[in-house]
């Protein structure tokens, strides 16, 4: 193993003598995100440092960086108004940075820590947005491999408040590459993988279409349909056994949600029927659909969604609730073969127990009427000593 030699930047720090960083947006397993300024064109953009894990060897190194730039030129064919457009890919010494369009948003994740739930027709309406742009991206053989509700990004000020686009295309592939490291070695984020990828099988468009079910799940649900767990291992064997909870919150999306999420890949539908089916149960009629997969998010008198709004907050989150939102590489897939179930499992929360009613006291008998037996119990007393006498 030797130092892969990554240079530790920050604020001000020029990148291939042209992109000047300005602040850190976030960051996960696969790199550090920034938001930077093109200084030849002077326009804001969105850079994408690819990170490396530690024990990584050069050779490997290596050749993460050479996929980088396939992947990043990869994905900047593709062009559609609810995905985040990827500009170029360049390269500083030998470190990849991915160029991308800067979008000021927060992210679907975020959302959900102002509110832990959103309700199904706004939810449908940003799954038909992501679905018609992952459609196009499976048109030109670019398969995602990375749905998940940090990488779905809602403007949040100005007038593109409520617009939605899927972001972060950094370990995306084209149909049909053979995948590094075949040696069962996966990338993604777990809690949204598809059965088939947690038991080692090369991510296909059908893979999109879970994660994305499993996004938008999380989002009328609060929490994904494999649940939250910190044992990656354990949580890894229950989406490879498809064990799902079934939905309680998502009203008319629900059938939507659960074919989006049949275990069986060739079941499910494709990413352009998933995208008609959302905007069908978002619109509830077919005259509303073509609104639906154009117009940003919106609440019934017109104004964007508070929890999109910038500035909006919550409070801090329950522990066990936060969601999972780093990319993890190098997880390595359940080896044993497990049956996929056609039927999806019922939930594995425990049933909550029936709220405690203390019983109310039955009728009670009045006073005169006790007082009346006790005289009567005693004039037969009386009567039957005088008998026996």
């Amino acid at each position: 193993m030797a130092d892969q030699g990554q240079r530790i930047v920050g604020p001000d720090h020029l990148v291939a003598g042209r992109h000047r960083l300005r602040s850190k947006l976030g960051g996960g397993g696969m790199g550090s995100v920034w938001l930077a300024t093109d200084t030849l064109l002077d326009r804001e953009i969105a850079l994408k440092q690819i990170s490396f894990p530690d024990d990584l060897t050069p050779e490997g190194a290596a050749e993460v960086r050479a996929r980088a730039m396939r992947e990043g030129r990869l994905a900047a064919r593709l062009s559609h108004p609810h995905a985040i457009a990827m500009y170029d890919v360049t390269l500083e010494g030998d470190d990849p940075w991915l160029v991308m369009e800067y979008m000021p948003s927060r992210s679907l994740a975020q959302a959900l820590g102002v509110t832990e739930t959103l309700p199904p027709p706004q939810v449908a309406q940003i799954g038909a947005q992501v679905a018609a742009a992952l459609a196009e991206a499976h048109a030109a053989g670019i398969i995602h491999r990375d749905v998940k509700p940090g990488n779905i990004l809602i403007a949040d000020r100005g007038p593109d408040a409520g617009t939605v686009k899927i972001s972060d295309f950094g370990i995306s592939r084209a149909r049909g590459e053979d995948q590094t490291a075949r040696s069962s070695v996966i990338a993604g984020t777990p809690a949204f993988f598809a059965p088939e990828v947690a038991r080692g099988a090369d991510p296909t468009e059908a893979s999109d279409v879970f994660s994305l079910g499993a996004t938008l799940f999380t989002a009328t649900e609060g929490q994904p349909p494999f649940g939250i767990d910190e044992d990656t291992r354990a949580l890894l064997h229950r989406v490879a056994k498809a064990e799902i909870m079934r939905p309680v919150r998502s009203g008319a999306l629900t059938d939507v949600l659960l074919r989006m999420l049949e275990p069986d890949p060739a079941r499910r539908p494709t990413m352009i029927e998933a995208r008609d089916l959302l905007a069908r149960s978002a619109a509830g009629t077919d005259n509303g659909i073509a609104y639906v997969l154009d117009a940003p998010l919106r609440e019934p008198d017109g104004t964007v969604p508070f929890w999109a709004r910038r500035g909006a907050s919550g409070g801090s989150p329950r522990p066990g609730r936060r969601l999972p939102s780093s990319t993890s590489g190098g997880l390595t897939a359940v080896p044993q073969p497990v049956p996929l179930q056609s039927v999806h499992r019922p939930s594995q929360q425990r049933p909550q127990p029936p709220a405690f009613e203390p019983k109310r006291p039955g009728p009670g008998i009045p006073v005169p009427l006790i007082a009346a037996l006790v005289v009567a119990a005693l004039l037969i007393v009386i009567l039957v000593v005088a008998l026996v006498a």
